[in-house]
């Protein structure tokens, strides 16, 4: 005999796009879900002609040069953060149940978590170069001195 709500992350984004609020639904959805994609593509795009032993394609450099610069900007974590404050908040409002999407969404935290802790970036850099492709250097880290 309540009244109840749901959404989506889209349905969150969605909310803003009314007037003037437009650009901040653009916004919204390309942080939450175009960065995070668009990594994910750059990454399939880069490591699956090494991962069959083949030359990387045409422009697997820059793909990879652009998907470690938007590792900092694909913040996962940051998002679990604010919806475990939002969810703490509104637990004493209201009765919170947990969908399939929040279950996937937890999946994605560990893979994204797994896949921070074991990738290598400089392993990959070397891959591109044993395969056969020039890279102009300004990947190589200095080593650290005494």
């Amino acid at each position: 005999m309540g009244f109840g709500n749901q959404t989506s992350l889209f349905g969150v984004a969605l909310a803003f796009s009314h007037g003037a609020l437009m650009p901040l639904t653009v916004a919204v959805l390309g942080m939450i879900v175009g960065l995070p994609v668009l990594r994910a593509l750059l990454l399939v795009y880069t490591l699956l002609p090494l991962a069959r032993k083949r030359r990387p394609f045409a422009h697997a450099v820059p793909a990879f040069r652009l998907s470690e610069a938007l590792r900092p900007w694909s913040m996962a974590e940051i998002f679990v953060i604010g919806t475990a404050i939002a969810l703490v908040k509104v637990g004493g409002l209201a009765n919170i149940s947990f969908g399939p999407a929040f279950w996937a969404f937890c999946g994605l935290i560990l893979v994204n978590a797994a896949s921070n802790a074991f990738t290598s970036a400089a392993t990959i850099w070397d891959a591109i170069e044993d395969a056969g492709m020039a890279t102009d250097g300004r990947e190589i880290v200095p080593e650290p001195r005494a």
